[in-house]
């Protein structure tokens, strides 16, 4: 299959435009041209038919007549204009004419018109004939009052000198001109596709992994759709790739905690000799099973919900009924910590619009996150509360706490504080920030109302 290139296809549609346009208007032209022509030539004939009227109706008949020498009357010829020479060409008289009496006698006559019969009663006034080897065009002006008949007559060889001047003409502006054009426009069109070049380089010299948009100097309007669609499909593809990044490493996080405790369990249950132990321990490995397929639930459904693949599932959530859920599931966790974990809210129900997966995710790593950097015997207190406009989240903690100088670092991916205690990951409070994101809610890092730790406020605008 032979590949047609952008360039060889504009520079041929071109051609054949200018083909299509070009060609008619010169047959036009030529036709047009040589009606004019041949209108001027027989108004010319016209002319000087009457030209010769006026004069033979000032001279009289009697003077257009010759005598031979046996005194009788011959018509008079009038030799043919000598031959004029002029760059290397002859240009020889091509037209003449002939005098006739009323009685049809010829009475004056050019040499090259001389041997034409006289006209009929019903020729008309211009007509065409075939005389001594050439094709000639007859202007016949009758109907005088003394019965005189002039016909004039021109050679078509000027007519035909004309028509192959023009046929030359506009055949060698084609032959020339055209195949210069199609230089020309493969000349502008290699130049206007230029931009589609610096595109191309562009796009090959792209570092891997780069969001930067593609941008081009003096980019013409019609590419720039192309480059805003580009630079979009772009970014999408780079915000996939780095949410499949951020999901591989949150999933590395979120089941650690449920993974350490079955491993606990089990380790329980195969080092005790007490069946009652035993059998303990395989309920509790059973019940935290059962909370990492929860797990694996929630994380594919806040990637799902990051991806924007999911806002049908918007709906009115109890945050005092996810809050209960996380703190059971992370009974084992806090139990391990040694801290003592309080929880406060104003109602028996606090309705947010939302979704429970993220909201879930939220309350579970603002607890881990504080468990891990209280010491034993600390203390974290999660309080929930409404006002008119907001709903807020308070975990506040008696921990070493964060510098103000450096809170605003926290919430990047994979930073962990040097006080932590225990395996992370430092992702916990990314997560945080991208499930507060997804409700366009707030995050505060302020300090703890313990007089020493950190204080984490998240508040979540209110339906109106």
């Amino acid at each position: 299959m032979i590949r047609s290139s952008l360039r060889g296809r504009l520079r041929w549609l071109i051609i054949l435009v200018m083909i299509a346009v070009l060609l008619p208007l010169a047959v036009l032209s030529f036709r047009r041209t040589m009606q004019e022509v041949n209108e001027l030539s027989d108004g010319r004939l016209a002319q000087s038919a009457r030209t010769l009227q006026v004069i033979i109706g000032q001279e009289g008949t009697e003077a257009l007549h010759g005598r031979d020498q046996d005194d009788k009357l011959v018509p008079i010829e009038v030799p043919e204009a000598p031959a004029v020479q002029r760059r290397r060409y002859s240009f020889e008289s091509e037209v003449g004419f002939q005098v006739f009496d009323a009685s049809g006698r010829l009475i004056m006559a050019t040499t090259n018109l001389s041997a034409l019969p006289p006209p009929q009663a019903d020729d008309a006034n211009f007509r065409d004939i075939d005389a001594s080897g050439y094709r000639w065009r007859l202007f016949t002006l009758k109907d005088q009052p003394d019965g005189v008949v002039i016909r004039t007559g021109e050679r078509y060889d000027s007519r035909h000198d004309i028509l192959r001047a023009l046929w030359f003409d506009h055949a060698l502006s084609l032959l020339i001109g055209l195949p210069l054009l199609g230089l020309l426009v493969g000349w502008a069109v290699k130049r206007g596709l230029r931009p589609l070049e610096s595109l191309t380089g562009a796009l090959g010299s792209r570092p891997l992994g780069s969001r930067k948009p593609i941008e081009l100097e003096h980019a013409p309007l019609e590419l720039r759709p192309v480059l805003d669609a580009l630079n979009g499909q772009l970014q999408r593809l780079a915000d996939a790739l780095e949410r499949e990044h951020r999901f591989s490493a949150d999933v590395a996080h979120e089941l650690r905690t449920p993974l350490a405790s079955i491993m606990l369990n089990i380790e329980s249950a195969t080092a005790t000799s007490d069946p009652a132990e035993a059998t303990t321990s395989l309920a509790g490995a059973r019940h935290n099973v059962a909370a990492l397929a929860r797990r694996v639930e929630q994380l594919l459904a806040l990637a799902r919900l990051e991806s924007g693949m999911a806002s049908e599932q918007c709906r009115s959530i109890d945050l005092v009924g996810v809050a209960i859920d996380v703190i059971e599931e992370l009974t084992p966790v806090i139990a391990e910590s040694g801290a003592e974990l309080g929880f406060t809210h104003d109602n028996q129900a606090i309705w947010v619009r939302g979704h429970e997966a993220a909201l879930g995710a939220l309350l579970r790593n603002l607890i881990e996150n504080a468990m891990r950097h209280v010491p034993a015997g600390g203390q974290v207190q999660l309080t929930l509360s409404q006002d008119a406009q907001f709903t807020f989240i308070d975990v506040a903690d008696d921990g070493p706490g964060i510098p103000p100088e450096r809170r605003a670092t926290v919430f990047a991916r994979f930073h962990r504080e040097p006080t932590g205690r225990g395996e992370g990951y430092g992702l916990g409070l990314s997560i945080v920030q991208r499930a507060a994101e997804l409700h366009d809610a707030s995050i505060e890092l302020l300090d703890s109302p313990f007089g020493r730790g950190l204080r984490v406020k998240v508040s979540i605008p209110r339906e109106a």
